[in-house]
């Protein structure tokens, strides 16, 4: 089959080299509008070092670039981390549609932020979906799905970079050889089930140290690296990064510090405490437990929050 690659970052740069390791028939790639600025996106410049046509339109509500996606000839689209919204007319120009990767288990976490809130809600198993976009979002009928278990000290780069990215490129090369076989599914999401989640932004990950112990770490866990779990310091926001839960305390006033060593300070919650071991304070690069002890004064008793 003729393929079109839509997609980003290293993830869309992956999949790319993926199907070209194998022989795959590449008719051209389209990625993100470059940022001002901005490093190129990988994809782009896997692309470029490959000879291959790149497209890069801002919107892909213009009839002009489905016409131009007509015109490549392609069987296939594979979207491969793609954030811009992308109507039916563009989706089915190839010959046999689009088909494109979500990292969640849908109809559970439809959204952009899907990695996210699955830990942030304590959940112990998310999974990845491949399905055949339509007008909606993350509606389509599913080709594939793989679960992945939530490790209860997974953060969302750990659950990503080990489980989701690998299994999300290895599920669409898959998913590529059932539709050339004829033999991919199309299964119907039901719309009256699942969840929608919007971005997870810094504006939702606040720490409420008067939260049980469980709900801060799984706050923490999940919003790290992006958008990193907040709280503040004699007024100044710090980002909480690295942690762990701290087992044995009880009783303790929430965002108060019960605990101060080299390697991490742990602040208290409602029957418990978390152990933080890294930290990126405002205005200031990431800094280890060690390091951020050497710029600020922290004791017992300390306040965070």
């Amino acid at each position: 089959m003729k393929l079109i690659v839509h997609g980003q970052q290293a993830f869309g740069k992956s999949v790319l080299e993926a199907l070209l390791a194998r022989g795959e028939m590449i008719s051209a790639v389209y990625c993100a509008p470059d940022i001002d600025g901005g490093r190129p996106d990988p994809l782009k410049v896997s692309a470029q070092d490959q000879g291959l046509p790149v497209f890069q339109p801002k919107s892909y509500k213009d009839p002009t670039v489905w016409e131009q996606i007509r015109s490549l000839e392609a069987d296939l689209c594979v979207m491969a981390y793609v954030t811009l919204m992308v109507p039916e007319e563009a989706l089915n120009a190839p010959r046999l549609g689009s088909i494109q990767y979500h990292p969640s288990l849908l109809p559970m976490h439809k959204g952009p932020s899907s990695i996210n809130w699955p830990i942030i809600k304590g959940e112990k198993k998310t999974g990845l979906s491949i399905f055949w976009p339509d007008n909606g979002l993350d509606t389509g009928p599913i080709l594939l799905q793989k679960d992945v278990v939530i490790d209860p000290d997974d953060t969302l780069g750990s659950l990503y970079f080990n489980h989701l990215f690998p299994m999300g490129v290895d599920a669409i090369l898959e998913a590529v050889d059932l539709v050339r076989d004829g033999t991919a599914l199309r299964l119907n999401q039901d719309p009256a089930k699942g969840t929608y989640e919007g971005w997870c932004q810094r504006t939702d990950v606040e720490i409420e140290w008067a939260q049980s112990m469980d709900v801060v770490y799984n706050l923490i866990r999940g919003a790290n690296p992006q958008p990193g779990a907040w709280t503040t310091l004699n007024g100044h926001t710090v980002t909480v990064l690295d942690s762990k839960k701290a087992i044995g305390f009880a009783n303790v006033e929430p965002g108060s510090v019960v605990k101060v060593d080299s390697d991490g300070i742990s602040i208290g919650c409602v029957e418990g405490a978390v152990r933080v071991e890294k930290f990126k304070p405002e205005g200031a690069g990431k800094m280890s437990a060690k390091q951020f002890l050497e710029h600020y004064h922290i004791e017992p008793g300390t306040r965070f929050g």
